[in-house]
């Protein structure tokens, strides 16, 4: 693992967005148990890596689609703790006014196109955004994160052929963390995902998604292909999530889908702890990591005081952008 290209403030830098998405969602974690929060919440525990990986090679004019599991991208993009707390919680306050709430987070401002409840949704948006890109001929890219189920979704097949034909600057990354909600990926998907891109002409690659420079290099290589007008490209990152499907999946499921054993070896892989392994040689001290831990826990606990403190929506505000 080469830091090759990176400085010490920018390494430092990945570390705090890695460990702000954990923290984050550590937190939304226990206040879904604890029945705080409204709707159901998925974490990106464990995925880290891929997000801050792809999005640091990235600027606030390109473009991304997120998932259901979208929280890690959008702090991963630059979105602020604070504006996406308050969305989750349903406040006025909230990046979308507190109508998207966990699922549905966008930022325009930052190049977040939106995430999506659909599985595979945000596939097609990206793809209009990278013919977008592509128009106004500024070197932007569109990236598309979905899961391993979602590249069971036709629209997938169809974003690399329009995408391949027209040599758009797309990038499709796929999460792979070996489940679709419950169900093994290996029971329901056939084939080794990245291979589908080459029925389409587009490079692909396989990455191990919780090693933070290899998917950052995949990424810059991807990216770099796009903004030259050499086309799309098909990421796929073989990661785990730690945490469950969703956290109120405990009060439904008739018994556990997966091995204990299976989710403690995928612990010891841990994307941050590794990329805190790699820094802590001769990089930064453990003070300089404890510090920015600490910064970040202060950080989350002050957004979720003012998101539980700020109003919620005036009920005719439900009225309101629906319709022109």
């Amino acid at each position: 693992m080469s830091n090759k290209n990176l400085s010490k403030d920018e390494l430092l830098s990945i570390y705090r967005s890695m460990v702000t998405i954990r923290q984050f969602e550590e937190r939304l974690s226990a206040e879904s148990k604890s029945g705080i929060l409204p709707g159901p919440v998925h974490v990106y525990i464990g995925q880290e890596a891929v997000a801050v990986g792809i999005c640091a090679q990235l600027t606030d004019d390109d473009w991304i689609t997120s998932t259901h599991r979208g929280h890690g991208h959008f702090l991963a993009k630059g979105g602020t703790p604070a504006a996406l707390m308050k969305e989750i919680y349903g406040r006025e306050t909230g990046i979308c006014g507190g109508k998207g709430g966990s699922m549905h987070v966008a930022d325009f401002s930052r190049g977040i196109i939106g995430a999506n409840g659909i599985v595979g949704g945000g596939i097609a948006l990206a793809t209009g955004a990278a013919l977008a890109a592509q128009l106004d001929g500024k070197g932007r890219c569109a990236i598309a994160f979905f899961g391993d189920g979602a590249a069971n979704q036709g629209v997938m097949c169809e974003a690399m052929n329009v995408a391949a034909l027209w040599k758009l600057p797309l990038i499709l990354v796929c999460e792979n963390n070996g489940y679709s909600e419950f169900s093994k990926a290996a029971d329901v998907t056939a084939g080794v995902l990245s291979d589908r891109a080459k029925a389409y002409g587009v490079p692909s690659e396989q990455v191990d998604g919780n090693d933070f420079m290899e998917v950052w290099r995949a990424a810059g290589r991807a990216v770099a292909r796009a903004r030259n007008g050499e086309g799309p490209t098909f990421l796929e990152a073989r990661t785990y999530r730690l945490h469950g499907h969703v956290e109120s999946e405990h009060t439904f499921l008739p018994k556990a889908y997966r091995e204990e054993s299976e989710v403690e070896a995928w612990r010891e892989r841990d994307p941050i702890k590794a990329f805190a392994a790699m820094l802590s040689d001769g990089i930064a001290s453990a003070q300089e990591l404890e510090a920015i831990e600490q910064e970040i826990a202060a950080l989350v606990e002050e957004a979720a005081a003012e998101a539980a403190a700020d109003p919620w929506p005036d009920p005719e505000a439900a009225f309101k952008h629906m319709f022109a």
